[in-house]
């Protein structure tokens, strides 16, 4: 990731509109903010929420609250919990999420 240039900002998330987006089963509440080509968002999964495709994107992913599981294209799994982060490049496994009791997550990609 390259951080290019752009001044010193606070960002309130209060400010930022949350959208909608249907999983499998249960929903997902993104907030994002664009700061050139990286986007940062905030994103909520509702109770008993599975993606509903594989993902190939980087991602650095901080658990705030609750927890997912995630699951690579391969089979293999991981729990990611309150206070955890997990860290995957672009291109690499491939992965979906999902989780029982919702979780909170803060993401940067």
């Amino acid at each position: 990731m390259l951080l290019s240039s752009f001044p010193f900002q606070l960002l309130n998330w209060s400010s930022i509109e949350k959208a909608a987006h249907k999983g499998i089963t249960g929903m997902a509440y993104w907030q994002v903010f664009m700061m050139n080509n990286i986007r940062i968002r905030m994103v909520e999964y509702s109770a008993d929420y599975a993606a509903d495709h594989w993902c190939s994107k980087g991602h650095i992913i901080f658990c705030i609250e609750g927890e997912m599981e995630t699951e690579l294209q391969d089979g293999r799994t991981y729990l990611l919990k309150k206070g955890m982060t997990y860290q995957v490049g672009d291109n690499n496994e491939a992965h979906r999420t999902s989780t029982k009791d919702g979780c909170r997550l803060f993401i940067v990609d």
